[in-house]
């Protein structure tokens, strides 16, 4: 089993705190947004732009997997 040291106790209560970040920004551009990754267990958010350059994270949210 590996356990991660800190983050939340599952995929979905991650979400939540990603999406509740997401709702703090201005998003009427709709530039941000939360992305699931599940090879590193994580929800992201991200920062993206019209450039076609890569997105810039923002925070991530780490969950145990087990």
């Amino acid at each position: 089993m590996i356990y991660f040291l800190t983050g939340y106790d599952s995929a979905f209560e991650a979400d939540q705190y990603c999406h509740s970040y997401l709702s703090s920004y201005d998003n009427l551009s709709g530039n941000y947004g939360c992305d699931h990754d599940t090879e590193t267990h994580q929800w992201i958010l991200y920062e993206s732009n019209d450039n076609n350059e890569p997105a810039k994270i923002i925070r991530k949210f780490r969950y145990k997997f087990l």
